[in-house]
């Protein structure tokens, strides 16, 4: 067999040597079941989709109590209060899915959608189209609603969901997937289509990352570590979340009261997730004027403050930031503040220290605001806003199946059409190359 014969069937004929002959059972479901997903109609996913959101709801009861098993073992384990808040699932949250799973059912169906398409000279017709991935593999620790999220998703865009939830919330996961799995049997879909396999433990963790061929791209989400584990591991396709080291800055003409009012949003509202805010930004010549009330206001609210010397200069009730911190991801009541002279040097450490989630500046500077849009590289820039809105429900996506960093097909919060490939269809009337 030749170079070319082995890189062109090895996708399809990759054999899994080592795997639990149970673990390959599961896949192969799942690609039988992607299949049938590729051809359904959008009313027949939709009902699908409709079918989850109401067992959701009626099986709360069943899922809470799940949850308070995983909570519980989390507390005992020394989870940290960050991942327990992400962990958590109660009748607010649930109802938050379920609605999310009712929004999704109403956008517009990606499968099929015509990119683009032109009649060469010779008279083919070439037509780009959307079409499903086929089997998603996910990643993730300790976040039951990323279960409900990417089954949605997944489901709408045509494609088999193949999911490893993590020991953390194992149980939870267990039974979101058994309530799923009933609902999708229950509006005549395949019930494979959506299958966990944490029964098989770290080791189904590995082989999903090894099952090129069976799983067409695989999405991490958790810890640097998690993602940077898969991204480096996997002989899958990788759709590459981030860690959110995410910036706000306050630059010389900030409102006042735009200042205190984003920054608390964005640190307080809730603080373990990765669109939460961890390092403040301040212009020196705004430092006085807008420094005192707004930490004065998040140490009201229990926060933290890892300060530099300036910032401590003005804000006493503070602790000395260290090197570390400015690269760090609290996920819990903690900030790191810098006061700095210009616009280019914020926008310097943000090159630096930045994990390309979201940054935002609070300016009334026009020119400010061209800059910091234009030259910040990171997947969501804002102006005069929390960056708490870098999330796919507040995109109007109805859920996420992540929030890319990567630069490649995917960037910021995925939502359907991050769920699909495309194929050219050609059509002919007896037409050869001369």
């Amino acid at each position: 067999m030749s170079i070319f014969e082995v890189a062109t069937t090895a996708p399809e004929t990759l054999p899994l040597d080592g795997f639990d002959p149970a673990l390959v059972a599961k896949l192969e479901l799942a690609r039988s079941a992607s299949r049938t997903l590729a051809t359904a109609t959008a009313d027949v996913k939709n009902a699908g989709l409709t079918a989850i959101a109401r067992a959701v709801r009626s099986q709360s009861s069943r899922i809470i109590a799940a949850n308070e098993l995983d909570l519980a073992r989390g507390s005992d384990s020394g989870l940290t209060q960050g991942l327990q808040d992400r962990l958590r699932l109660d009748e607010a949250r649930l109802e938050s899915l379920a609605e999310a799973t009712e929004l999704i059912a109403t956008l517009v169906d990606p499968v099929g959608e015509a990119l683009c398409g032109k009649i060469l000279p010779n008279g083919l017709q070439l037509t780009q189209v959307r079409v499903p991935f086929g089997v998603v593999g996910a990643i993730y620790e300790a976040r039951p609603n990323v279960t409900i999220d990417i089954a949605a998703l997944a489901l709408k865009s045509g494609n088999a969901a193949v999911l490893r939830g993590g020991s953390a919330a194992e149980s939870t996961n267990r039974v979101l997937v058994e309530v799923i799995q009933e609902a999708l049997e229950s509006a005549g879909l395949p019930r494979d289509a959506v299958q966990t396999i944490d029964e098989f433990g770290r080791s189904g963790a590995t082989d999903l990352m090894r099952a090129r061929g069976y799983v067409d791209v695989l999405v991490p989400r958790g810890s640097a570590q998690l993602i940077d584990t898969v991204v480096q591991e996997s002989k899958v396709p990788v759709i590459e979340t981030g860690a959110g080291v995410v910036h706000v800055f306050l630059d010389e003409s900030a409102d006042g009261d735009w200042a205190r009012d984003i920054v608390h949003n964005a640190k307080v509202q809730r603080p373990s997730v990765c669109n939460a805010l961890e390092t403040l930004l301040v212009h020196e010549a705004a430092a006085e004027r807008l420094l005192p009330s707004v930490l004065a206001d998040l140490r009201a609210a229990g926060v933290t403050i890892h300060a530099d010397e300036r910032t401590r200069a003005l804000f006493a009730d503070s602790v000395p930031a260290t090197a570390d911190d400015w690269a760090t991801e609290y996920m819990s009541l903690d900030l790191s503040v810098k006061v700095v002279d210009s616009i280019d040097e914020a926008m310097d450490h943000i090159a630096r220290y930045s994990t390309h989630h979201t940054e935002s500046i609070i300016t009334n500077d026009l020119r400010n605001t061209e800059r910091f849009l234009a030259e910040v590289d990171s997947a969501v820039v804002m102006v005069n806003t929390s960056p708490r809105f870098t999330d796919g429900g507040e995109f109007g996506f109805g859920a996420e199946v992540g929030i890319s960093t990567q630069k490649l097909h995917a960037r910021g919060p995925m939502g359907l059409p991050e769920l699909t490939s495309s194929k050219w269809i050609v059509r002919g009337s007896g037409q050869v190359r001369g």
